[in-house]
C-alpha cells in the first residue's frame, strides 16, 4: 500500500542497519544519453562560457585553450574517485554517504552540507542570471537598450527570480521523465545555437570580414606558454566555475538504469563534451575577436562579463538575439536540473537519519524527494533576495564562494575515496591510478585552491568589493556556510544521536584482496 503524501521512508533497519538501502526513488527511468543531457544541463556551458572567457583572456592571452585543458585536469582526476565510489556503493547521497563510510559520520555529515551549501547557491544564482538574460532578450528583440536596465532593479530583480525558481521547483518535483523531457529541448537548443555560433565565426575569418582575426597556432595549446605561475592558478579556479556540475549524474544513481555503471559513464562522456564544445568556442572567438583591448577584442574589461553578448551581432547579424536565448536557457535548464543534486542529498541525509525524517520524504505519485526539493528553492530564494540586497554584485560574490565550496566537498570526496579504497591500492596498476593516484592528485589541488581562496578572500577587496566590518563579503559568506553546517550538525547530533553512532549508516571496511577473491569464487559456484 502507498505511504500518503508527506510520509517519510522509514530508515535503514534490521539487516540493512548500518549498510546502504533504497529510499522509495523511481529506479531504472534514466537511461545513459538522459544522465549525459542532464549533466550537460547542470554545468550550462552557454552561461559559464559567456562569464568566464573573457576574464581568462585577460589573463593568458591565445592560450585560453591550454588553460581549459589544464583546469579540466583536477575535475578528470576528482571524477575518477567519483567514479570508482559509486560503482562500489551507487546512492543518491554520493559525498555525504561516501564520506560517511570512509571517515565515519562526522566529516560525512559536512561532505554533505559542502554539496548541499554549493547546490543551493548555484541555484540562486542561476536564476540571477536567468533574470538578467532575459530582460536582455526583450531588450535584443525590441531594440530597446533601456529595457535590460530594469533587470537592476532589486525589487523587479528579486521577484522575477523567485518567479523562476518557482517554475524549477515545479518541474523537479515532478517525476524524473518530465524533467528529461524538459532538458532535452533546451540542452540540445543550447548546444546546436553554440556549434552554430562558432562555426559563424570561424566562417567569417575564412571570408576575411573578422573583427581581428588571428589564425589558430599549435602555441594556443600549449601550457607552458602562458607567462606566469598566477595565470596558471587562474585557470585552475576557473576550472571550478566552468566544469562543475557533472557531479549530478552520480545523484541520481539511485535511478539510473544500470547504476553500477552508468552514472559513471555518464560522469566521464559529460566532462569530455564540455571540453570539447569549450574548445570549439575559445578557439573560434579568437580567431574572429582577437585576445586585444579593441571594441571586439576578449581582453577589452567592457564585454569581459558577458562576451556572447557583444559579439553575437557582428557573428550571427540578425540571428544574435538566439545566442541570447541560448544563454537564458542555459540558465534556466541548469536552474532547474541542478535541484536534483541538493534534494536527493537531503533525501539520503533525512533516511539515514542525519536531518529530520521530513527530509526522507518521497512523493508516492511522481517518486520523487518533495520536501528536499521544497525545501532547497526556499532556502536559495532566501539567499538570493538576501544577497541581492547586500552585495554590491550579487553573481560575482556567489560564483567566487561557490568556488570554495566545491572544492571543499570535492576536495572531501576525492580524499575518501583514496581512504576508503587503501587495501586495494595495489591489487593492480589500475587500483594504483584510480583508486589511489588520481583522486589523491585532485584532492590535493582541490585543497590547495580551498585554503588559497580562503586567505585572498579575507582582502575587502576581494570579488566585488563588499565587505562585513573590513572583512571581504566572500570570506565571510565562506565561513559563516561552514560554521553554520557545524551548528547544525551539533545540533542533529544531540536530537538524532543514532546516525552520529554509526548505527544507521556505519564505517564500511574493503575486502581485503583475499575476501574478494573468494566472494568471487563464491559466486561463479552459484548455478
Amino acid at each position: 500500500m502507498t505511504a500518503p503524501e508527506g510520509t517519510p521512508l522509514a530508515p535503514a533497519t534490521g539487516a540493512e542497519a548500518g549498510g546502504l538501502s533504497g529510499k522509495g526513488l523511481s529506479a531504472g527511468t534514466v537511461g545513459l544519453i538522459g544522465a549525459i543531457v542532464i549533466g550537460i544541463s547542470c554545468i550550462a556551458p552557454a552561461y559559464t562560457l559567456t562569464a568566464a572567457l573573457g576574464p581568462t583572456a585577460s589573463e593568458v592571452g591565445v592560450q585560453v585553450p591550454a588553460i581549459i585543458l589544464v583546469g579540466f585536469i583536477p575535475m578528470l582526476l576528482v571524477a575518477f574517485g567519483y567514479r570508482e565510489l559509486n560503482n562500489r556503493m551507487p546512492d543518491s547521497g554520493t559525498s555525504f554517504t561516501w564520506a560517511s563510510r570512509a571517515f565515519g559520520p562526522w566529516i560525512g555529515w559536512m561532505a554533505g552540507w559542502g554539496l548541499i551549501a554549493a547546490t543551493v547557491i548555484v541555484l540562486s544564482n542561476l536564476a540571477g542570471i536567468a533574470v538578467d538574460f532575459l530582460f536582455l532578450l526583450i531588450a535584443q528583440i525590441t531594440n530597446n537598450a533601456e529595457i535590460a536596465d530594469i533587470a537592476a532593479n532589486p525589487v523587479v530583480n528579486v521577484i522575477v527570480c523567485l518567479l523562476f525558481v518557482l517554475g524549477a521547483t515545479f518541474v523537479s518535483y515532478r517525476d524524473m521523465q518530465t524533467t528529461q523531457k524538459l532538458q532535452y529541448v533546451l540542452v540540445g537548443f543550447q548546444v546546436i545555437v553554440l556549434v552554430v555560433f562558432a562555426v559563424a565565426a570561424i566562417v567569417h575569418v575564412a571570408s576575411g570580414n573578422a573583427f581581428d582575426a588571428t589564425p589558430i597556432d599549435w602555441s594556443w595549446f600549449n601550457p607552458f606558454a602562458v607567462s606566469s605561475f598566477s595565470a596558471f592558478a587562474a585557470g585552475l579556479s576557473l576550472s571550478i566555475f566552468i566544469f562543475w556540475g557533472w557531479d549530478v549524474t552520480l545523484t541520481m544513481n539511485e535511478e539510473t538504469k544500470d547504476p553500477d555503471k552508468t552514472p559513471g559513464r555518464a560522469a566521464t562522456i559529460t566532462v569530455i563534451t564540455i571540453v570539447v564544445l569549450y574548445l570549439l568556442l575559445s578557439i573560434a572567438l579568437i580567431m574572429f575577436a582577437g585576445v586585444g583591448t579593441g571594441e571586439l577584442g576578449l581582453g577589452n574589461s567592457d564585454i569581459s562579463d558577458n562576451v556572447f553578448f557583444h559579439l553575437s551581432g557582428p557573428i550571427m547579424g540578425p540571428l544574435a538575439f538566439l545566442v541570447s536565448l541560448a544563454v537564458l536557457t542555459s540558465s534556466a535548464a541548469s536552474l532547474q536540473s541542478t535541484f536534483v543534486s541538493p534534494a536527493r542529498t537531503l533525501l539520503a541525509m533525512g533516511h539515514y537519519g542525519a536531518l529530520p525524517p521530513k527530509f526522507a520524504t518521497v512523493s508516492p505519485r511522481f517518486f520523487t524527494p518533495g520536501y528536499a526539493t521544497i525545501a532547497a528553492a526556499i532556502v536559495a530564494s532566501v539567499f538570493y533576495a538576501v544577497m541581492r540586497f547586500v552585495s554590491v554584485s550579487v553573481l560575482t560574490d556567489t560564483i567566487l564562494t561557490l568556488g570554495m565550496m566545491i572544492c571543499f566537498y570535492y576536495g572531501l570526496t576525492a580524499f575518501a575515496c583514496v581512504w576508503y579504497f587503501r587495501k586495494q591500492w595495489f591489487d593492480s596498476v589500475r587500483n594504483v591510478f584510480f583508486t589511489f593516484l588520481f583522486p589523491l592528485v585532485g584532492g590535493v589541488i582541490l585543497a590547495v585552491l580551498f585554503v588559497t581562496t580562503l586567505i585572498d578572500s579575507m582582502d575587502p577587496e576581494y570579488g566585488s568589493g563588499s565587505s562585513v566590518f573590513g572583512v571581504g563579503l566572500v570570506f565571510v559568506l565562506g565561513v559563516t556556510i561552514i560554521a553554520l553546517g557545524i551548528v547544525i550538525m551539533v545540533w542533529q547530533a544531540i536530537r538524532r544521536p543514532a546516525f552520529f553512532k554509526g548505527e544507521t549508516l556505519s564505517l564500511d571496511a574493503p575486502p581485503s584482496a583475499r575476501r574478494r577473491r573468494q566472494t568471487a569464487a563464491n559466486r561463479s559456484e552459484k548455478p
